[in-house]
């Protein structure tokens, strides 16, 4: 049996989360995490490292942090190195879009052209994740990457819940509903176990913020579409919005297609509602005296309610509701407020706001911290073991 490192990682719109897997041969001990953190602030000019060792956290400086997604990579190989544990065995990556793949992909000059391409169905992320790749392969020549789908748990949804309604040539050049943030979902789904049994959605809040639907642990429909703009309102995503909208300001106002995407990803949502900020925890606090806070929560909190009552009805009744990700799992009066009115589910607002800390027996809301970097470790470690590519 073989030990080996594997280097995950997963860039978002200003961080680069990581973390270094000690790992054997599939079917042995689960991955263990060595090493985990992020660099906030990439770009910012006041970038930091924050490094976590068991249930504590470390936040230092990030020399070099000014720069971009390849400054931040050099930080984390640089502390890896501090640290004695050196150059790992292999890297994984959290990609946000995978197209049609089902699984994860050995990373290759094919492949990053597939990527390159997609970038305009995931703007905030892949040109991120691309940089991130690129560098690595410059600071660790032969590393083995591979490439982790966000979109590739939804791969298994019924035909009918992968298509838009449009002209079927359409979908047969790729505009379908893909579905993202299936990393996580798969790690919630794992981590159910025999609970995952029967009807069960999760909610995935975050800045970007979805809902998926599981029958027995297969995956039904969710709420993320062609692009991780849809859905659910976000941070600072509109979610789901109606399409004359666009074609109002196009027509209206002369918009272009660079300033739509700009408004839809960059200026909608919490941030649009609010006027003030995407970051929920500062909606909360301003709430009580600022009335464009509560209503920016307020319509957040009615749209996944939403989605859940769709996504119950497509799965004829509702046997368990899990919370998940940075809402999801922390922000107590959101999930209270999110069940309050789903009674007819079995789901009660005072089930949801105890979930993390005081569960009932009974209770079918359940709060579960997502672990996507594990899932990352696992995909990587069980892909290069089959293809013997270490």
């Amino acid at each position: 049996m073989v030990a080996r490192r594997i280097l995950c990682l997963n860039s978002g719109s200003s961080t680069l989360k990581f973390a270094l897997f000690q790992t054997s041969s599939a079917g042995a001990k689960p991955p263990v995490a060595l090493r985990e953190g992020a660099i906030e602030g990439v770009g910012s000019g006041a970038a930091t490292l924050l490094l976590r060792d068991g249930g504590q956290s470390l936040r230092v400086a990030a020399p070099g942090g000014r720069g971009d997604y390849g400054d931040a990579l050099a930080i984390v190989a640089a502390r890896l190195e501090r640290d004695t544990l050196g150059r790992p065995d292999a890297a994984g990556h959290r990609v946000v879009h995978g197209g049609t793949r089902a699984a994860p992909a050995r990373i290759d000059a094919e492949l990053l052209d597939e990527l390159r391409a997609r970038i305009p169905l995931a703007p905030l992320h892949l040109p991120q994740e691309i940089h991130v790749i690129e560098t690595l392969a410059t600071t660790w020549p032969g590393l083995a990457q591979v490439a982790c789908f966000d979109t590739a748990f939804h791969r298994a949804m019924p035909e009918r819940s992968q298509r838009l309604p449009l002209p079927r040539r359409l979908h047969d050049q790729g505009i379908r509903r893909y579905g993202y943030h299936g990393l996580s979902y798969e790690y919630v789904r794992d981590a159910l176990g025999d609970d995952v049994a029967g009807r069960v959605v999760i909610a995935h809040l975050g800045s970007g913020s979805s809902l998926a639907a599981l029958r027995d642990g297969a995956p039904v429909d969710t709420t993320m579409g062609f692009t991780p703009t849809g859905g659910v309102m976000m941070g600072t995503r509109s979610g789901d919005l109606d399409p004359g909208v666009l074609l109002h300001l196009q027509q209206a106002q002369g918009w272009d297609g660079a300033r739509l995407a700009r408004l839809v990803n960059d200026e909608a949502g919490l941030l649009g509602v609010s006027g003030e900020t995407s970051d929920m925890r500062r909606l909360l606090a301003l709430r009580a005296h600022d009335p464009r806070a509560d209503e920016a929560i307020a319509m957040y909190c009615a749209s996944v309610r939403r989605a859940i009552g769709a996504l119950a009805t497509e799965l004829g009744g509702l046997d368990r509701l899990v919370f998940t990700a940075g809402i999801g799992e922390r922000a107590a009066p959101v999930r209270r407020e999110i069940c309050d009115g789903l009674e007819h589910l079995g789901i009660t607002a005072q089930a949801a706001a105890r979930a993390a800390d005081a569960p009932q027996p009974g209770d079918r809301v359940r709060v579960i911290a997502t672990n996507e970097n594990l899932v990352v470790a696992r995909q990587t470690r069980d892909l290069l073991d089959a293809q013997a590519a270490w």
